[in-house]
């Protein structure tokens, strides 16, 4: 998974998956679409105006948690 921010377009994108064929973008909202591929593998998310969608909950910070072992791990997201 790797999780990518443009601040120069302030878009973020969630890969959950290398493409590897022919996607499909769905728009969910005018700011979230998904990729997915014919079998229905979800490839990404695609987060448009993020810093408003990103930041709202955590002041701009990714928080990464670990459930099983507890770690928890803060990214500012610079925007």
């Amino acid at each position: 998974m790797l999780l990518t921010y443009d601040p120069k377009h302030n878009i973020a994108y969630l890969r959950l998956h290398e493409i590897v064929g022919p996607v499909e973008t769905i728009h969910l909202s005018d700011e979230v679409n998904v990729d997915i591929a014919p079998d229905g593998t979800v490839y990404g998310i695609e987060l448009l105006n993020a810093n408003e969608q990103l930041g709202g909950v955590d002041k701009g910070t990714l928080v990464l948690v670990n459930e099983e072992k507890g770690n928890r791990q803060e990214i500012a997201l610079d925007g």
